[in-house]
This record gives structure tokens, C-alpha cells and sequence, in this order.
């Protein structure tokens, strides 16, 4: 103890200084960095890949025992394995365009997402389900899609390639903070108006993200955020009773069958679970165990290390996004990248959250993992187009992203 001491006459040396939080996070993103975004490019396509070889696995446990007759259980894992394959396509269809080239088709294909999400109440278009307006079934392909995932994408890239253009106007009301929350203000009442209340704050959430990483005035972040989405919310809680439900259900005033039985499954498992295929909650009185409600599942069938396996792979997802994002040099591939990648793991964890408890209940698949559709193939495209932003970043002029 006598080393810290400070006696007379004597200069004490400098102890080192307490890291801040900013501090530490500008540490941890300088050793997240890459020289090449390549090489943290191909785990995250690992990452992916796994997540889909589980996905698969678990689709195939759950129709195990749904379908009863074998040529229905075979028909649903061969159109699970071909939605997957399908999803590969399109991500190295993504890979192989990147954000780059995306950039001069901007405006149309912000339109085109716009007409989708109307097309959503247009007879002909429209595939209502469960009382929402959320899906548009494809003429002559009897396919449907969600326009709002689309959207998501969209409207990420559309507002990176904004705060590019625009760089120290980006700061002005009438040029730049002006169009943006404009922008942002009708597509979140399109999807909100669907209904889909928890699509429209997720949507808003990666969008302000990306623009508020792109350049965005604290200050025209903060009161754009609350203009934007306190009134929407406000609305939505006192004009829709189902919203007002679930709120209740969270704060445990009121008890939801659904709720209790995913809580249930995720400890019926225990530390290793009852094992592929012998799941019984899901034929017992709990819906939608293969998509949004996947997460019991595996809670279920592969217990808690399979919890952990799967928070494990969310986790890693997003650090190998971070250390994509933080090297590539173009900056706005890098935003896309960031925006792109954002909203994949924002969807994987608010579908852990809602699962276990700890976020109203709100219908959100896990990505890669729940039963094959839109929020599959537009992740994978998401997935795809980050990771070929990563391939065309050493033809790009250096330039930096400055987080706030």
C-alpha cells in the first residue's frame, strides 16, 4: 500500500483514468474493426447459415406431430427445405447487386412500396388475415407477401443514401429534417393503419437509427422521434381495444392463454429438453409454435442450452454485423449496411422478448428460424445486400461513418 501514498515534496503519478460508457463503446467498436469486412462477412454468411439449418430442423420437429399422415409431413419439410433454398437465391442475388447499385432505382422503388402497402385495401390485391390488412396476394402467382417488411428495407436505404447526398444540409429543417420526417410520418401510418402497430415502431426504430447514425441533429433526432411516434402511439393504444389487451397482458393485469403457455413450454424443457419431434404444446392449445412463436419451441424441444444456442447465434449475428458495418470504408454503404443488418436483429430480439415476457405480445417471426415467407426471403435479401456491400467496399473511395 506504501506505492500509494503521496508523501511531501513527492509528484504523484497518474492513476489511469475511469472509462465513460462512450468511452468504453469507442473502444469496443476500434477493436470490432476490420482491415478487411470480408473476413467478418463470411462468419456472419456462417452465422446465417446455421440459423437456417436450425430453423429447418425445428420446422421439421413441428410438423412431425402435426401432421399425422406421412405425405403431409413430407410435403411440409420439402416446402420448408425449398423456401430456404429459395432464400439462399436471393440472398446471393443481394450479394451479387449490393446497395450500390440500387441507389439510381431509389425513387421507384420507394413508390412501388408505397402502392404495395395501399394495395394492401385494394380488392383483387389484398389478402386479409385475422382481421388485418397486412398481406397482398402476387396476380397469377397465388403467392402472398407483406409490403411492410419490404418497406423496411426500402425506406433504410432510401434515408441512407439521403444523409449521403445531403451532408452538412442534412442539419437543415426545411432540406433535410423536413423531407425525412415527412417520409417516415406516411409510412409509418400506412403500416400503422394495416393494423400493425408493433411493424410501424419497428420500422420507425431502424429508420431514425439509420438516420441518426447518417448525420442527424440530436436535437432534430429527438423531437422528430417524438413528433413522429408519441401521437401514433397515443392513437393507436386509444382508438385499437386489442392494443389496449396487450398492454395489459404485459403489465399482468390480465392473463393471455398464449402468453402462459410459451412461458410454460420454455421451462418445460429444462436444461436439455424433451428432444426433436416430442413436443406437446403445441398440439396442446398453443398456435403459431412454428412462427412466431418459435422461440418456445426451442425452449421445449432443446431446453435451455438450446436457448442459449440460439441467443448465442442472435448475438453473434450482430457482431459480426457491427464489425461489417464499422469497415467498410464507403459510408453510404456502410449506412445501408448498418440499417440493413439493424432490422434483422432488431426482429430476432424483440421476437425473444415478447416470447419470454418481457415485451408486449406482438406477432414477429425469428429470422432464419420460423416457417418460411416474406420476413424470410426479405432477411436473407437484407443479409445479402450488407454482405455485398461488404465485397464492393475496395473499389470505394475511403471515407469514415461517424456514430454519435
Amino acid at each position: 500500500m506504501a506505492r500509494f501514498r503521496k508523501r511531501k515534496g513527492e509528484v504523484q503519478p497518474n492513476l489511469e483514468r475511469q472509462l465513460g460508457l462512450f468511452e468504453r463503446l469507442e473502444g469496443l467498436a476500434k477493436r470490432a474493426e476490420a482491415p478487411d469486412p470480408r473476413q467478418p462477412a463470411t462468419k456472419l454468411l456462417c452465422v446465417v447459415m446455421a440459423m437456417m439449418g436450425l430453423g429447418l430442423l425445428l420446422q421439421a420437429s413441428h410438423a412431425a406431430t402435426v401432421f399425422s399422415d406421412t405425405a403431409l409431413f413430407r410435403e411440409e419439410v420439402l416446402e420448408q427445405s425449398l423456401y430456404r433454398v429459395i432464400a439462399l437465391g436471393v440472398l446471393l442475388v443481394g450479394y451479387r447487386i449490393g446497395p450500390q447499385r440500387l441507389q439510381p432505382i431509389l425513387p421507384f422503388l420507394v413508390l412501388a412500396s408505397a402502392f404495395m402497402l395501399i394495395a394492401c385495401w385494394i380488392p383483387g390485391l389484398e389478402d386479409p388475415q385475422n382481421g388485418s390488412h397486412r398481406w397482398i396476394e402476387l396476380p397469377f402467382v397465388g403467392i402472398s407477401v407483406q409490403p411492410s417488411e419490404i418497406a423496411r428495407l426500402v425506406l433504410v436505404i432510401w434515408v441512407a443514401d439521403r444523409c449521403v447526398r445531403l451532408g452538412e444540409r442534412l442539419h437543415e429543417f426545411k432540406r433535410g429534417v423536413l423531407p425525412i420526417m415527412l417520409m417516415a410520418s406516411f409510412f409509418v401510418a400506412l403500416i400503422g393503419a394495416e393494423t400493425d402497430l408493433g411493424g410501424a415502431l419497428v420500422f420507425l426504430a431502424v429508420f431514425s437509427s439509420t438516420w441518426f447514425v447518417g448525420g442527424a441533429s440530436k436535437t432534430h433526432f429527438a423531437w422528430s422521434a417524438a413528433a413522429i411516434g408519441l401521437p401514433f402511439i397515443a392513437l393507436a393504444v386509444t382508438s385499437k381495444d386489442y392494443i389496449q389487451r396487450r398492454l395489459d397482458v404485459f403489465f399482468g393485469t390480465v392473463k393471455n392463454e398464449q402468453v402462459e403457455s410459451s412461458i410454460e413450454a420454455l421451462g418445460s424443457g429444462e436444461l436439455f429438453g424433451v428432444g426433436l419431434g416430442h413436443g406437446q404444446w403445441r398440439t396442446n392449445a398453443m398456435p403459431y409454435q412454428d412462427s412466431d412463436y418459435i422461440f418456445a419451441l426451442i425452449g421445449e424441444e432443446l431446453g435451455f442450452m438450446g436457448m442459449v444456442l440460439c441467443a448465442g447465434l442472435a448475438l453473434a449475428f450482430l457482431w459480426f454485423s457491427l464489425r461489417i458495418v464499422l469497415s467498410i470504408r464507403d459510408r453510404y454503404q456502410a449506412l445501408a449496411a448498418f440499417g440493413l443488418l439493424l432490422g434483422v436483429g432488431v426482429q430476432a430480439m424483440i421476437h425473444m422478448q415478447v416470447v419470454t415476457g418481457l415485451a408486449p405480445p406482438k406477432g414477429m417471426t425469428l429470422p432464419f428460424m420460423s416457417d418460411g415467407g416474406t420476413s424470410l426471403l426479405v432477411s436473407s435479401l437484407a443479409v445479402g445486400l450488407a454482405l455485398g456491400a461488404a465485397r464492393q467496399q475496395g473499389r470505394e473511395a475511403p471515407s469514415a461513418i461517424h456514430p454519435h
